[in-house]
């Protein structure tokens, strides 16, 4: 084995040591037991693959919830005599089995701030609103008050049968599938637009021009990312469709070379941007490594600063002709692409 790749072979061992060593200090630890009894007959609803509490067995509590992301998707009637047990707690009502609502886990519900949000669920390739309306508690359990269930793990968004319909899962593998969960990104206030003056903007690479009286949203946030973005093609050199020089490095940069502008919410990862890291992008089948550069700003637009263009939308992978290269991507269907993407 050669210098070169003993060095990487270290650099990746690094890397997976440290995300170990996050991941290790992100997990929600259980706060406590409560020991399982028999229920009383018909005590405890079945319906909806429930489980009950049984004699003996001891459950794990939960005050907390990990990092929002990753979740299992489970099934709950919401209705009255639904498995769900009482009233939802958000707003003390029954909710009809084909209204897309959820249940979150204790940590996740957080005292009810989420109650009555929508949060965008991403599984089985489809993604779906749907609003917070109940808590899956993670702290109590095998009691009247809970139906004689055990507590809820910590990861759980337990659904009604609308949400696993508007994912298109079958009917006969409802009960728990992996999914992505995040807050649903709402826009945050408007631009109007205004007409370009001759020559100022640039639309290269299919980009639009703002228009004179039209609305386009802003947006401070994005979904996590995790859900499905979309990669649109953008030229980094000085005279092109990006306009100025890079935010991160105040340069202008070889369109040969795989690098990226993310939209305002993923630019910024918790107060910090992303300037100069690497992210994986995944999309037609391939997976490439671009640097983040530059930000694909969602929150102005329709001026000089942005070319008279419009705000990015919130889910914009904006990358430069390396980056579609390497995906595999003909050339003629540049602009335009659904894909994945994760810090490397």
């Amino acid at each position: 084995m050669n210098w070169c790749n003993l060095i990487l072979l270290a650099l990746f061992i690094t890397n997976i040591t440290s995300y170990s060593e996050i991941v290790e200090a992100q997990a929600c630890i259980p706060g406590g037991e409560i020991n399982g009894i028999t229920p009383p007959p018909g005590g405890c609803n079945k319906e909806n693959y429930s489980g009950c509490c049984e004699q003996g067995e001891t459950y794990p509590t939960y005050t907390c919830s990990p990092p929002v992301g990753q979740a299992v998707l489970s099934l709950n009637s919401f209705e009255k005599d639904g498995d769900g047990g009482g009233p939802s707690r958000c707003d003390n009502n029954y909710h009809s089995d084909d209204t897309p609502v959820v249940a979150l886990s204790t940590g996740w519900f957080d005292g009810g701030q989420r109650c009555m949000k929508n949060i965008a669920i991403t599984g089985n390739g489809r993604t779906v609103l749907a609003m917070v309306v109940d808590e899956c508690d993670s702290t109590m359990g095998c009691d009247d008050e809970h139906d004689y269930q055990p507590p809820f793990s910590d990861n759980i968004v337990d659904a009604s049968k609308a949400v696993w319909k508007a994912l298109g899962v079958s009917e006969d593998n409802w009960g728990q599938l992996d999914i992505v969960w995040s807050d649903n990104c709402d826009p945050s206030g408007q631009v109007v637009g205004t007409q370009p003056p001759p020559g100022k903007c640039n639309q290269e690479n299919n980009f639009q021009c703002c228009k004179e009286g039209k609305v386009y949203q802003t947006f401070t946030c994005s979904p996590h990312p995790a859900h499905p973005a979309v990669l649109t093609l953008n030229g980094f050199a000085q005279g092109e469709d990006g306009g100025g020089a890079s935010e991160c490095d105040s340069q202008f940069h070889d369109n040969n070379t795989p690098i990226v502008a993310p939209s305002t919410g993923w630019f910024k990862f918790r107060n910090k941007k992303r300037c100069m890291n690497n992210i994986a992008i995944t999309g037609n089948g391939r997976v490439v490594t671009a640097m983040v550069v530059d930000e694909c700003d969602s929150t102005r637009g329709c001026d000089e600063e942005h070319d008279y263009q419009p705000p990015c939308h919130n889910n914009i992978v904006d990358a430069s002709k390396a980056v579609w290269r390497a995906l595999g991507v003909p050339e003629e269907k540049w602009g335009h692409l659904h894909v994945t993407w994760v810090d490397a």
